[in-house]
């Protein structure tokens, strides 16, 4: 696995390459210090992953991340942070982030990550998931639900009809129906009444 840091401060990118030094299976080929300085070392680097500090001095991480995307659409972007900004990182995971991560994990935590995001699994640091807000963004992220097809399988679960749920969230019926079948896939369920139970036992509702 290629990694990119992307972070202002040159002590985390040599951390970064330290704890990965000795793992014949990741390898640091690269670093940046801004995020326009990202987006033109993605693209000619094209590493399989790029850890992305929140906070950059020209843009945040979220509004970063997917003009890095673009560069090289098949790297996977992590964020990479000292700070519980629940609504930055909101923000981000919206943005398309496929994990997130403290600072301060130890060599062998970082290295597992990395490995469980590489395989495609999506990762968010226990302690990033304090606030109800952040953890139910985490759940729809881990689920790949957006936040549409959440609203509608939460309205669903009240007992409103397609045509009620169109009315109060301001979308067609057939934009409602689209949701609700995207959301019963993700979440394994044939019908509504097995996607409100699905989305129960994903602590969603």
């Amino acid at each position: 696995m290629r990694i990119l840091v992307v972070d202002d401060h040159p002590v985390v990118c040599d951390g970064v390459r330290s704890l990965v030094a000795s793992t014949p299976d990741i390898e640091v080929v690269g670093s940046a210090r801004s995020a326009r300085d990202a987006i033109t070392r993605t693209r000619a680097l094209r590493p399989d992953l790029v850890l992305l500090d929140l906070r950059l001095p020209d843009m945040l991480g979220s509004e970063a991340l997917p003009r890095i995307t673009a560069a090289a659409p098949a790297a996977k972007v992590v964020i990479f942070t000292a700070y519980d900004d629940h609504a930055a990182l909101s923000a981000a995971l919206h943005a398309g982030a496929h994990g997130c991560l403290l600072k301060d994990v130890t060599d062998t935590d970082l290295v597992a990550q990395l490995r469980r995001i590489g395989a495609g699994v999506r990762v968010i640091d226990p302690r990033l998931r304090e606030s109800s807000g952040t953890l139910l963004q985490a759940r729809l992220f881990r689920l790949s639900l957006s936040r549409r097809e959440y609203e509608v399988v939460r309205l669903a679960a009240t007992g409103r009809t397609n045509p009620e749920i169109a009315e109060e969230l301001g979308l067609t019926r057939n934009t409602v129906k689209t949701y609700l079948q995207t959301a019963m896939q993700k979440l394994g369920a044939r019908n509504r009444v097995e996607a409100v139970r699905r989305a129960q036992e994903e602590q969603l509702l």
